[in-house]
């Protein structure tokens, strides 16, 4: 596990865009892995939208997070970064997030400053805590770890209800706290990440939400801009909405999958996915 946030902070400290698929399921994180990306986050919006099937407004706190790291964890080989909303409390709660993240073998966690319960960072209508308050928080997650290789990203959504400038002072308070990458959520037009990226306060990370308040760009452009690292945090999930619910419809229609056999994966091809091969050759390994 140490050897994963070792993996990670080295990728931190190299040259290069790193390019991070959100994760909703344990699934997910699998066909992250086996398509060769480096890591994988685990999104709150995600696993709220499809382990959990309720909306990103926090609805979902610190067990049920543990319950899905501990399954995604179980079946990964690769970095993960993972979304602690808002640590779920004041400063004890956050040391008792951040310590349960870790013992899970997470590399990163990411902190926001929201009041909870918290909304999707592409929500209207949030509101943050008092600045001493966000700090705190900061501190508190940055102390609670025992490995200093375990990255801690501190997220600002002060963009929507207070603007770039509040925004601007908390990412700067949170990185002299102690945080290793700052995350500017919601910015709203290319001027405002360049704004942010110009800060110089150290890595930043960018959030790809298609469709939500930032312009959506290629992990190329970020980088020319100045980001360190980007996660696509929903998109898997989104394309599960709208596939499954298209099938549905049409299979309530029609009453007949086979004109979607060729959008769906075989049986076969489902079961290597999910690592069948390996329990076979384990369990040939002990029979003979």
């Amino acid at each position: 596990m140490s050897e994963l946030r070792k993996k990670f902070r080295d990728m931190m400290n190299k040259p290069g865009m790193i390019v991070v698929p959100g994760a909703s399921s344990p699934l997910d994180v699998r066909l992250a892995e086996q398509a060769g990306f480096d890591a994988v986050y685990m999104s709150g919006y995600a696993a709220a939208c499809v382990r959990w099937g309720v909306p990103d407004v926090g609805l979902v706190g610190y067990a049920e997070l543990e319950e899905t790291v501990r399954a995604m964890r179980s079946v990964s080989n690769i970095p993960m970064v993972v979304d602690i909303d808002t640590g779920y409390g004041d400063i004890a709660n956050v040391k008792r997030t951040v310590e349960g993240m870790e013992f899970l073998g997470v590399a990163a966690v990411q902190l926001e400053d929201q009041v909870w319960p918290k909304k999707c960072g592409h929500m209207h209508g949030k509101f943050v805590e008092p600045r001493d308050v966000a700090v705190r928080k900061v501190k508190a997650a940055v102390a609670a770890r025992k490995d200093p290789n375990l990255v801690i990203i501190a997220r600002t959504d002060a963009r929507g209800p207070h603007g770039m400038e509040e925004a601007i002072w908390r990412a700067k308070a949170f990185r002299d706290a102690g945080a290793d990458m700052t995350f500017f959520d919601g910015p709203q037009s290319l001027d405002e990440m360049k704004q942010a990226c110009a800060l110089n306060i150290g890595p930043q990370m960018a959030n790809m939400s298609e469709t939500g308040l930032s312009p959506t760009l290629s992990a190329k452009e970020l980088e020319e801009m100045g980001f360190k690292l980007t996660i696509w945090p929903s998109t898997s999930a989104r394309i599960i909405v709208k596939q499954v619910s298209e099938f549905f419809a049409h299979l309530k229609k029609t009453g007949d999958s086979r004109p979607w056999m060729d959008r769906m994966a075989s049986l076969a091809e489902t079961n290597t996915k999910l690592g069948l091969d390996d329990v076979k050759a384990f369990e040939t390994k002990i029979t003979g």
